[in-house]
């Protein structure tokens, strides 16, 4: 077995272990999130072993985030109130050194996005940004695409956005898709685990920006903590696939998910996952 191999088990080994510590710790996360997938990661966190709790407004966001061990933004549903939480709160975190993990959705949309974006980075700074390659690539200053990444040059190019933004931001960034590109700017994983039906259901993204972020709060390496986050999805939505019947959808599939990730251990994280050097 070469050197190269031995990192990615390493890498999954990791991740392993932190799924352990988070059912020790129980880390409280705190979410600034939209309201169309809110119970969704509210209920992925918990399945995991974390505690939710999803605070936005202005006057106590800022004694909760103290509470807290990791805190997710995402601006799916943006609105002013929203925002100045979100700032309250990331400067908080950023001053207790607690992990911030950045869901850009919908970036570059509309100019309120793209303001709310540009503010974010610039007040904050996150930790983590995660999204898909077209949220991404806005954020990078490339045109944007709606396609998936699947052949090896686009893994390539998506790789090297992926890694570029992750460099000039100086943070983790990841794009998922069907294949996951994570990087710290140095370092970089791509992920294989997932199922096309994660993509039949709202809220896959969203609920891996949570498990990341829930991964993040009890890890000391925020590129490992997201990679384990990120791998939590795919292998419960491969799992859970694989558990439908014939005349079974995406009702089943979205329950069997949560069932799936409540269900996660070590073992399963090292037959199941796969990472590769990117």
């Amino acid at each position: 077995m070469n050197n190269e191999v031995k990192q990615e088990l390493k890498v999954i080994r990791e991740a392993a272990e932190l799924l352990i510590r988070i059912k020790e710790c129980r880390p409280l996360i705190h979410h600034i999130t939209n309201y169309v997938t809110m119970n969704d990661c509210a209920n992925a966190v918990l399945a995991l072993g974390g505690s939710p709790i999803m605070a936005k407004d202005p006057s106590e966001v800022e004694e909760v985030v103290a509470m807290s061990k990791a805190l997710v933004l995402n601006m799916g549903t943006p609105d002013s109130n929203n925002f100045k939480s979100m700032i309250l709160a990331g400067k908080i975190a950023k001053e207790m050194k607690i992990p911030v993990i950045f869901d850009p959705v919908g970036a570059g949309v509309t100019p309120f996005r793209r303001e709310m974006c540009r503010k974010l980075l610039s007040d904050i700074k996150p930790d983590v940004i995660r999204g898909n390659i077209s949220e991404i690539m806005y954020m990078a200053g490339k045109d944007g695409c709606s396609c998936g990444v699947d052949s090896n040059l686009d893994i390539d190019n998506a790789m090297g956005i992926v890694r570029g933004l992750a460099k000039d931001l100086n943070c983790v960034v990841a794009a998922t898709g069907r294949k996951d590109l994570i990087s710290d700017g140095s370092t970089a994983y791509i992920i294989e685990n997932g199922h096309e039906m994660l993509s039949k259901i709202t809220g896959a993204g969203c609920m891996a920006t949570s498990l990341a972020g829930t991964f993040c709060s009890v890890a000391e390496d925020y590129l490992k903590g997201t990679v384990g986050g990120i791998m939590v999805m795919g292998i419960s939505g491969q799992l859970a696939n694989a558990c439908l019947m014939p005349n079974e959808g995406i009702g089943m599939f979205k329950t069997r998910l949560f069932d799936n990730i409540y269900n996660l251990n070590r073992d399963i994280f090292m037959r199941e996952g796969v990472v590769y050097a990117g």
